[in-house]
Protein backbone atom coordinates (compact mmCIF):
# COMPACT_ATOMS: atom_id res chain seq x y z
CA UNK A 1 0.00 0.00 0.00
CA UNK A 2 1.31 3.20 -0.79
CA UNK A 3 2.27 6.04 1.99
CA UNK A 4 -0.04 9.14 2.16
CA UNK A 5 1.66 12.42 2.37
CA UNK A 6 0.69 15.19 4.13
CA UNK A 7 1.61 19.21 3.14
CA UNK A 8 1.06 21.90 5.28
CA UNK A 9 1.62 25.79 4.03
CA UNK A 10 3.15 27.75 6.80
CA UNK A 11 4.15 31.75 6.76
CA UNK A 12 8.12 32.52 7.64
CA UNK A 13 6.31 33.54 11.18
CA UNK A 14 4.80 30.12 11.74
CA UNK A 15 7.80 28.37 9.96
CA UNK A 16 10.36 29.91 12.71
CA UNK A 17 7.64 29.40 15.14
CA UNK A 18 7.91 25.37 14.36
CA UNK A 19 11.23 25.34 14.29
CA UNK A 20 11.45 26.98 17.59
CA UNK A 21 9.38 24.40 19.65
CA UNK A 22 11.08 21.54 18.01
CA UNK A 23 14.19 23.01 19.22
CA UNK A 24 12.89 23.30 22.65
CA UNK A 25 11.39 19.99 22.54
CA UNK A 26 14.66 18.13 21.40
CA UNK A 27 16.74 20.12 24.66
CA UNK A 28 13.69 18.63 26.85
CA UNK A 29 14.71 15.64 25.55
CA UNK A 30 18.06 15.49 25.76
CA UNK A 31 17.78 16.86 29.65
CA UNK A 32 15.51 13.46 30.50
CA UNK A 33 17.62 11.75 28.43
CA UNK A 34 15.41 10.22 26.03
CA UNK A 35 16.47 9.57 22.27
CA UNK A 36 15.88 12.89 19.57
CA UNK A 37 16.20 10.57 16.37
CA UNK A 38 12.71 11.61 15.49
CA UNK A 39 12.94 15.35 16.20
CA UNK A 40 16.19 15.34 14.11
CA UNK A 41 14.56 14.10 11.44
CA UNK A 42 11.68 16.97 11.62
CA UNK A 43 13.84 19.53 11.83
CA UNK A 44 15.86 17.95 8.92
CA UNK A 45 12.88 17.68 6.61
CA UNK A 46 11.61 21.22 7.76
CA UNK A 47 14.70 23.30 7.04
CA UNK A 48 15.49 21.10 4.10
CA UNK A 49 11.91 21.86 2.33
CA UNK A 50 11.23 23.61 -0.81
CA UNK A 51 9.46 27.20 0.52
CA UNK A 52 6.51 27.56 -1.89
CA UNK A 53 4.95 31.22 -2.35
CA UNK A 54 0.94 30.73 -2.81
CA UNK A 55 -1.56 33.68 -3.39
CA UNK A 56 -4.47 33.62 -1.09
CA UNK A 57 -7.63 34.73 -2.49
CA UNK A 58 -10.60 35.76 -0.55
CA UNK A 59 -13.73 35.88 -1.75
Amino acid sequence: MKEQKYHIYLTEQERSEVIKSLIDLKNALIRQGKYTDAVDDLLVKLTGAKRKKLKVVYI
